[in-house]
């Protein structure tokens, strides 16, 4: 079973959320562990993609966009919008409404929120889902 973070952000936006998902994947490159971050869609992938080198001044962090044949599929860090390119990670991010499919394969999962009614409602169901299935949860509020 899975070790499941829900990550509970003040603000309302979308941002602030893709911003949580680019520091945790920081830090847990840091910690040498690998990454998958999995965004609603392509477009959001490819405006995290952006951000994974703009956060933070001075940041370098290995990443690549899930699909592309651009010699990135190894980085420790990888993005996309599907179960392509994902290979073994050590922590799946979830950007997405749903629990996807392949999260099995992850030993860690953290799920981000934001303060918005309907992000909210998401996660609820999320949460029991997961409960439901005997992950462990632990909730942060930010």
């Amino acid at each position: 079973m899975a070790r499941v973070d829900f990550y509970v952000l003040a603000q309302v936006d979308e941002r602030a959320r893709h911003m949580l998902a680019c520091k945790l994947a920081e830090k847990a490159w840091r910690l040498d562990n690998t990454v998958y971050i999995h965004a609603g869609s392509q477009s959001d992938a490819e405006r995290l993609d952006e951000l994974l080198w703009t956060f933070r001044d001075g940041s370098f962090i290995p990443h690549g966009l899930a699909g592309r044949d651009d010699g990135t599929e190894a980085s420790p860090i990888m993005i996309g919008s599907n179960d392509a390119g994902i290979g073994t990670r050590d922590l799946l991010i979830n950007l997405c409404d749903d629990i996807p499919a392949f999260m099995e394969g992850f030993p860690r999962v953290a799920e981000l929120v934001t303060s918005d009614q309907t992000c909210r409602e998401k996660s609820r169901k999320r949460y029991a889902a997961y409960r439901d299935h005997g992950h462990e949860l632990n909730t942060h509020n930010l």
